[in-house]
């Protein structure tokens, strides 16, 4: 059994997330201050970046010897290897020749991209980067692929592939 996390972000999702983060800062210190219209928006970004944080964005890719196991702090999914018909590692350039033009659904910026990603070429793959390298691409027997970014991909892809 090997155990790789969510691989950290990149500089670019870095930042973007930093600036995610300080909107609920600054709607509810503005809502302190005494504009009372700016705590629902607060208070609601606080509830969706939780949500994202505990439901969207996996933190371990667990490989057992017959399953992939992906964690998230409040769900678990289970892959079996029989289900994976491929693992590989993808730059930018081999994926936007697999995939075409994509639109990301689900939450994206904060902390990475996590849900579906709509493609004109592979239709909707199970996506979970929190990079923009790195990538490893999952293909499934009669299911949709999964594009993740692990920690250490390489040493990834070799024990999925093993």
């Amino acid at each position: 059994m090997r155990t790789f996390r969510l691989a950290p972000m990149s500089w670019g999702i870095l930042i973007l997330t930093l600036v995610l983060l300080a909107l609920p800062v600054a709607f509810l210190g503005r809502a302190i201050i005494g504009d009372i219209r700016f705590s629902l928006p607060g208070v609601l970004l606080v509830a969706l970046y939780v949500w994202v944080w505990l439901r969207f964005r996996p933190t371990l890719f667990i490989v057992h010897p017959e399953a992939l196991e992906v964690i998230w702090p409040l769900k678990r999914r289970r892959m079996r290897r029989e289900e994976i018909s491929g693992v590989r590692l993808v730059d930018k350039r081999d994926l936007r020749r697999e995939i075409g033009w994509g639109m990301r659904v689900g939450a994206g910026g904060l902390w990475g991209g996590f849900g579906w990603l709509w493609t004109a070429r592979r239709g909707i793959v199970q996506m979970y980067v929190s990079r923009t390298d790195g990538f490893v691409w999952i293909e499934r027997v009669d299911q949709r692929p999964w594009l993740i970014t692990p920690e250490h991909p390489e040493a990834f892809v070799r024990a999925l592939s093993g």
